[in-house]
């Protein structure tokens, strides 16, 4: 009887003690863009504010985190690059609302918002194709076994996923739509 206990007391144990999923999330974005975090841009009258974005139980070893947003739905052959930031240290694990704009300062200090398909850095929001099929934007945050990728931002931004690629611990990724 003793036996069967303990071992009834170590399999609680051990299911209360597994690992949680990294994840992503936002208080700010629904299944679909709202127009507050569409871009202005491409006949989009959007406000081309960054959602707010937060994740948890990031994999022990990460020294920093990565946030992207694409559409592979672009009709451009290779997709678009919405947003790219990295180098965000390991103790951040949130975005605040409005910090893809590179000019107000709201981005986590030592992070770099590289430059994005739309030629310049910081967020751009979606704006598809008038009458094409809803896309599907994928927001991406990494958890990175670097502290720093070594780019400056200057980059394209598929250099910096390669890069991104070649350092991640763990992703998780959240998809939202926008069809106009």
């Amino acid at each position: 009887m003793k036996t069967f206990i303990l071992f009834l007391f170590a399999a609680t144990c051990s299911l209360s003690t597994k690992a949680q999923t990294f994840t992503i999330k936002s208080a700010d974005l629904g299944g679909q863009f709202t127009n507050e975090f569409t871009s202005n841009t491409f006949g989009c009258n959007g406000a081309n504010k960054s959602p707010a974005l937060e994740w948890q139980n990031a994999p022990e070893g990460t020294q920093s985190f990565a946030v992207t947003m694409y559409d592979p739905q672009a009709p451009t052959g290779s997709g678009w690059w919405h947003w790219v930031i990295f180098d965000i240290p390991a103790n951040i694990h949130q975005l605040k609302q409005g910090a893809g704009s590179t000019s107000t300062g709201i981005a986590p200090a030592g992070s770099i918002q590289n430059n994005t398909d739309f030629g310049v850095a910081g967020y751009g929001g979606p704006c598809p194709p008038e009458n094409d099929a809803a896309h599907g934007y994928i927001i991406t945050v990494y958890a990175l076994k670097v502290a720093k990728l070594g780019l400056d931002g200057k980059n394209s931004a598929a250099l910096t996923g390669f890069m991104l690629n070649h350092n991640v611990i763990a992703k998780a990724s959240l998809m939202v739509y926008a069809k106009r």
